[in-house]
């Protein structure tokens, strides 16, 4: 009798289990997303946050969920990235929110602006004080969901033919920079170009561009500017760091499960530190590199800081009187920016200047 008894407690429990599957398969579908970049596979730091990104994903679902990277310009052109997202053409992208501001200069307040904040202050913003969802909620309108995914910390100030002195200087000059930072040289006589990367030492090299920005070091070095616009300046003032990040077209986020939704999340946070910690890596070898192949070195004189501060919050101004969803993640940024900055100079800064003095006495 009890033999009767265990073998048809087994029955049912087996038969429990065989209604149980499904379920659990549905929680863990197979699912296929191509994700399209907007960077290229030779700048392997920002390509590579996607490759990160997506063997994160496989890996954290046993290749349940694949998602197959592809460079700039082989789904579409690295600009085209995020309508690719909008239209549904792919499920996601990876690429920087700034090269959108022609639709809206908000799309830069996710990324990078002049004088805006730096690495950790944006990670901080992002995750602990309501960066994410106030982006978010604008992106609603663009049909995509925004995740952090990768840093470039604070970049170069770009590449010149001539020194910079003076803020005469900049007068008439033709620079390849773009988004908001290009507004903000405007208005000190710089002329602004779009260049695509692969274009920008032959256009330095024959004289149609006088100076040219693109990321740091570690980047920079793989491009050769030294050989043609000697002149490297610091800091990149427009970008005291970037963000990268992966847009999700929204239905297609809106249909996932919850556990695939955290897994994204945690993807993107991987591909994250992993790009800071790169950057921060190999920038100190490239700069060695790059000085003893012949750059020079020049920070950007105090009076030309001050000018462009002055534009910024003068372009600043102007937007956000036209435009109060700019304004409105604007002003709590800057406010953000502000409390930072006054707990960093007690323990960050004074911490970082001592070190870097101390360092040459070792």
């Amino acid at each position: 009798m009890r033999r009767r008894q265990f073998i048809a407690t087994i029955g049912a429990g087996a038969a429990a289990a065989a209604i149980a599957k499904p379920a659990i398969a549905q929680s863990a579908p197979d699912i296929k997303w191509r994700l399209t970049s907007s960077f290229p596979k030779s700048l392997d730091t920002l390509w590579g946050g996607a490759e990160v990104f997506c063997k994160a994903v496989a890996e954290a679902t046993d290749n349940k969920f694949q998602i197959q990277p592809f460079a700039a310009g082989e789904i579409v052109p690295g600009l085209a990235a995020a309508d690719a997202v909008t239209n549904g053409t792919v499920e996601m992208c990876q690429t920087a929110s700034y090269y959108y501001v022609g639709k809206d200069p908000t799309f830069a307040l996710s990324c990078a602006f002049p004088f805006g904040l730096n690495t950790r202050m944006q990670n901080a913003w992002l995750y602990r004080h309501g960066g994410t969802e106030m982006m978010n909620d604008f992106y609603k309108k663009f049909k995509f969901v925004a995740l952090p995914a990768g840093n470039t910390t604070c970049q170069m100030g770009g590449w010149f033919r001539k020194e910079i002195k003076d803020v005469s200087d900049l007068n008439g000059l033709k620079m390849r920079i773009a988004g908001l930072a290009g507004q903000v040289l405007s208005r000190l006589g710089v002329v602004p170009q779009q260049l695509a990367g692969g274009d920008i030492y032959p256009a330095l090299e024959k004289g149609t561009i006088d100076a040219a920005e693109w990321v740091g070091p570690y980047d920079d070095e793989k491009l050769g500017f030294q050989k043609v616009a000697p002149f490297y300046y610091y800091p990149g003032w427009w970008e005291g760091g970037t963000v990268v990040h992966n847009f999700i077209n929204i239905d297609e986020w809106n249909k996932l499960p919850k556990t695939y939704q955290q897994i994204l999340r945690s993807a993107s946070d991987t591909a994250n530190i992993a790009m800071t910690a790169k950057y921060d890596a190999e920038n100190p070898g490239a700069i060695k590199r790059l000085v003893a192949s012949g750059a020079q070195l020049r920070p950007y004189p105090q009076p030309v800081l001050d000018a462009c501060y002055k534009a910024a919050n003068d372009v600043y101004a102007d937007i956000s009187s036209k435009n109060p969803e700019f304004k409105k993640i604007y002003d709590n940024i800057v406010a953000f920016r502000n409390d930072q900055y006054l707990w960093w100079q007690v323990a960050e800064y004074a911490y970082d200047s001592y070190m870097i003095r101390a360092r040459t006495r070792s």
